[in-house]
C-alpha cells in the first residue's frame, strides 16, 4: 500500500460508523417489537420529552436536515403514532404532535434500555466502559456540529 494513512485499520471514521452501525441494527429486536425502526425511535424520544414541535426543531434536535425528517414523520403519521398540522401563527410551519398511540407507546419503550443493555452483556459488551466514552463523544459532536445547549 502507497500510504498507510490510507489503511481501513487507521480510521477513526470507520470505528465510529461501524459502532454506530452495530449499535443501531442492535436495536431492532426492542423496537421491532413496537413496529418502529431506530429514527422513528429517536422522534419518538424528542417528541415525548416536548410534545408539539415544528419539524424543524425535531430535525435540528436529531441534527438531520428537514428534508430526511419529513418524509420519517409521514410514515409515523400514517402508522397513527403522530399528527401533523399547520402552526396556527405561521401556515409554513407544520407542527408534529403524539397522538394517544404514541404517547401510550413510551411505557412499552421504557423497557428498551433494559434491553439493549441484556444484548451487550450477552454480547459481552462492557456497558460500563461503553457509558464512560459518551462525554467524549458529546464533546465532539458539540464541536463537529456546533451546537449550543
Amino acid at each position: 500500500m502507497a500510504y498507510e494513512q490510507l489503511r481501513l485499520a487507521n480510521q477513526g471514521c470507520f470505528r465510529l460508523y461501524t459502532a454506530a452501525r452495530l449499535i443501531t441494527n442492535s436495536y431492532q429486536p426492542c423496537l421491532s417489537k413496537m413496529g418502529i425502526t431506530y429514527t422513528q425511535y429517536l422522534v419518538l424520544m424528542v417528541l415525548w420529552e416536548h410534545d408539539h414541535q415544528p419539524v424543524n426543531d425535531i430535525a435540528r434536535r436529531l441534527l438531520l436536515e428537514t428534508n430526511t425528517v419529513t418524509p420519517l414523520i409521514k410514515r409515523m403519521e400514517a402508522l397513527k403514532i403522530v399528527s401533523r398540522r399547520k402552526d396556527k401563527d405561521d401556515a409554513r410551519r407544520i407542527i408534529v404532535s403524539l397522538t394517544e398511540r404514541g404517547r401510550a407507546m413510551e411505557k412499552e419503550a421504557a423497557e428498551i434500555p433494559d434491553c439493549m443493555e441484556d444484548i451487550f452483556c450477552g454480547k459481552e459488551v462492557d456497558v460500563e466502559a461503553l457509558s464512560s466514552i459518551f462525554p467524549v463523544l458529546d464533546d465532539f459532536i458539540a464541536k463537529m456540529s456546533k451546537i449550543e445547549e
